[in-house]
C-alpha cells in the first residue's frame, strides 16, 4: 500500500472562494489548480465553447500553405496527403482527404508502412507518388524531422508543404511551406495543437478562404487524434474535445460506429477514458502489426458492410497486438532485471521484439520501474527504438543532444522514437546513461499523485457531482479531479477479476457508504488497515445496463 507519493496542491485563497460563492468549494479549488485566476477565465473554461478557438492564418506558412493548395484545387493537380502510422496520424489522413474531396479536389493517401518505411518521409515513396502523377504532397504528424527528404525531392518539382506538430529540429526543412506551432517564429497562441488540430485549422484556413463554412463534424476525428495522441486537454483543445466527444457520441461515420460496437461500447456515453483505452488502441493496432491503412479506410468509408469486415479485422488484430505486447514486456522486464539495479534510464533490445509494439512496451516499464526507457527492434545494419519517459526527464530534448548519431528522429518531452545505424548503439547507449544521470542527480524518482483536495466523503454530494462534470473533458493537462479523504472505515474488502488483479472495497465514514474500485491492486487485499486514508477519482461503473458512481482508488495507506 501506499506506493507513491501524495502531493496536495496549495488551497486558493479565501478571496477566490468568494469570487466563486455560487459554485461548490470542491470545483473552486479544482479550477484554481488549474490555473484559473479569475471570473473570465473560469467562464471560458467551464463553457469550453467557441471563443477558444484562435484565427487559423497565425500559424506560421498557413497563407502559403492555403494559396498553393488552392491553386492545386483549381488546376486539378493531384495532392497526396502523407500521413503517420498512428491514431493522430491516421485520422488527419482521413481529416485533411474528407476536406479536400468535398471540395472537389483530386487526394490520395500515403500512409508508411512502419515496419518498412518507419516514421517520417522516405525518398522512395517520395520518388514513387511523383511518378504516379502527384505534384503536391501534404504531410501531416510528419515531415519537421525529414530535410534531407524535402530538398531532394523538391529538385524534381514536386512541392510538399509540412503540417507537423512534433518539436522542430535545429535544420528544419526547407519546404514550401511549414505549418507548425512548435516553429521558434511562431505567433499562434496555443503551441500544443495535435496534427490531427492542425489539419482541421488547416482545412478551416482553406474553407474561409473560399468563403465556405468548415463541416463541424470533423471534430469526431480531432478527439480521436487530440486524445489517442495525449495532447494536454486546456486552450483550443478543450474545444476541440468537447465538442468532438458531442458529435463522436451520435457518429455518422459507418466506420466509428462499427469499431465503438465492436469494442463494447455504448453511443452517448464515450468519453476521453473510452477514446484512451478502447478505441484510439484498436485504430493504432494495424499500423503496429499490418499496415495503418486499413484504419484509414475504416475511418472514409460510406458502406456499413465494408465497415463492419474492417472493425471486426481490427478487433482481432488488436487481441493479437495484445499478446505480442505481453509477451515481448516479459523479456524485455527479464532483460532488465538480469542487470545490475541503479541505472537511470531503462534500456532494452532485441532482433527478435516487434519493432510495431516497442512503444507500448516502453510505456509498460515506464509504469513498472519508474524511469525513462528505451525499446529497440536491433536490427544488423539499422535499429529502431521507441523511447518513453517521465516528468522529471525530457526524452527528445536528450535524443537531440545525440542527434548526429541518427538516420532520423523526432517526438515529444514524453515520447520520441529514431532510427539509428546499429553499430553507434553502444555510442548511443553510453552518452544516454551519462545525461540521464546528470539530469535526474539528486532527484527522489517516485511517482507522484496531485492531490486537489482533502475532503470528507459526506462532501461528495449531488451538486458538487454535477458542477464536476463541468470540468470536463479530462486528460493530460486536466486530469480527473483528485481528492483524499482520511480515516475511512474498510466495511468490505476483497480481489475480483481473473486472477484477483483488482481490488474492490466498500468504505464507510459517518454513514456515508461509497464503493471503491482499484485497479491492479488485488494484492493489497490482505494487508488493508480498518480504517485507512484513500486518494482518489470518481469514475462510473456500468454493469447490466446499471451506472453507479463509485471511487476509483489511486493509492490507499494505513490511517495515521
Amino acid at each position: 500500500m501506499n506506493r507513491k507519493h501524495w502531493r496536495i496542491l496549495p488551497q486558493a485563497p479565501p478571496s477566490f472562494f468568494d469570487e466563486f460563492s455560487d459554485l461548490p468549494k470542491p470545483v473552486v479549488q479544482v479550477l484554481y489548480n488549474r490555473g484559473i485566476r479569475n471570473l473570465a477565465q473560469a467562464q471560458s473554461f467551464l463553457s469550453a465553447g467557441k471563443g477558444l478557438l484562435h484565427d487559423p492564418f497565425l500559424l506560421p506558412d498557413m497563407d502559403k500553405a492555403v494559396a498553393r493548395i488552392y491553386r492545386a484545387l483549381l488546376s486539378g493537380e493531384t495532392i497526396a496527403i502523407f500521413g503517420d502510422f498512428d491514431t493522430d496520424g491516421v485520422t488527419s489522413t482521413a481529416l485533411v482527404f474528407h476536406g479536400l474531396r468535398t471540395l472537389g479536389g483530386k487526394a490520395i493517401p500515403y500512409i508508411p508502412h512502419r515496419a518498412e518505411e518507419g516514421h517520417g518521409l522516405n525518398l522512395p515513396a517520395l520518388e514513387s507518388l511523383w511518378l504516379g502523377g502527384v505534384s503536391l504532397i501534404v504531410t501531416v504528424d510528419c515531415g519537421i524531422s525529414s530535410a534531407r527528404e524535402v530538398e531532394e525531392i523538391q529538385r524534381v518539382g514536386l512541392d510538399i508543404i509540412i503540417t507537423d506538430h512534433h518539436v522542430v529540429p535545429p535544420a528544419m526543412p526547407k519546404a514550401l511551406a511549414t505549418v507548425n506551432p512548435q516553429r521558434s517564429d511562431s505567433i499562434y497562441p496555443f503551441r500544443h495543437l495535435a496534427a490531427v488540430g492542425l489539419a482541421y485549422k488547416l482545412i478551416e484556413a482553406l474553407y474561409s478562404t473560399l468563403g465556405r463554412h468548415t463541416d463541424e463534424s470533423l471534430l469526431e476525428l480531432v478527439a480521436l487524434g487530440t486524445v489517442g495522441d495525449i495532447m494536454p486537454l486546456v486552450d483550443e483543445n478543450r474545444y476541440f474535445v468537447k465538442r468532438g466527444l458531442e458529435i463522436l457520441n451520435h457518429t455518422a461515420s459507418a466506420g466509428l460506429r462499427e469499431i465503438i460496437r465492436c469494442a463494447g461500447l455504448s453511443p452517448g456515453r464515450i468519453n476521453t477514458e473510452a477514446i484512451s483505452y478502447m478505441l484510439a488502441p484498436r485504430l493504432n493496432t494495424t499500423g503496429r502489426i499490418a499496415h495503418a491503412i486499413e484504419s484509414y479506410k475504416l475511418l472514409v468509408t460510406e458502406s456499413q458492410e465494408e465497415a463492419r469486415e474492417l472493425a471486426e479485422e481490427l478487433e482481432r488484430k488488436n487481441s493479437e497486438r495484445q499478446k505480442q505486447t505481453e509477451v515481448t514486456f516479459a523479456r524485455a522486464k527479464a532483460e532488465v532485471a538480469s542487470r545490475p539495479s541503479g541505472d537511470p534510464i531503462i534500456i532494452a533490445g532485441s532482433e527478435e521484439y516487434p519493432g510495431g509494439i516497442i512503444g507500448l512496451v516502453a510505456s509498460k516499464l515506464v509504469d513498472e520501474f519508474y524511469r525513462p526507457a528505451i525499446v529497440m527492434e536491433i536490427g544488423k545494419e539499422t535499429t529502431r527504438g521507441s523511447a518513453r519517459s517521465i516528468p522529471e526527464f525530457n526524452i527528445i530534448a536528450a535524443l537531440t543532444q545525440c542527434s548526429e548519431l541518427f538516420l532520423r528522429y523526432g517526438g515529444h518531452a514524453q515520447a520520441a522514437g529514431f532510427t539509428i545505424p546499429t553499430e553507434r548503439l553502444a555510442t548511443l547507449q553510453e552518452r544516454l546513461q551519462n545525461i540521464t544521470s546528470s539530469s535526474l542527480e539528486g532527484k527522489e524518482l517516485t511517482p507522484c499523485i496531485d492531490i486537489d483536495m482533502e475532503l470528507p466523503l459526506s462532501a461528495l454530494t449531488g451538486d458538487v457531482i454535477r458542477c464536476m462534470e463541468r470540468l470536463a473533458p479530462f486528460g493530460q493537462g486536466n486530469p480527473a479531479p483528485v481528492f483524499l479523504s482520511r480515516g475511512v472505515q474498510v466495511v468490505d474488502r476483497r480481489a475480483i477479476g481473473n486472477g484477483g488483479e483488482h481490488l474492490r472495497l466498500k468504505l464507510l465514514q459517518k454513514n456515508i457508504t461509497w464503493y471503491a474500485i482499484g485497479f491492479d491492486m488485488g494484492k493489497c487485499a490482505g494487508e488493508i488497515s480498518q480504517r485507512v486514508d484513500v486518494a482518489y477519482s470518481l469514475t462510473t461503473n456500468r454493469f447490466a445496463g446499471v451506472e453507479a458512481l463509485e471511487l476509483n482508488l489511486l493509492d490507499i495507506a494505513a490511517a495515521e
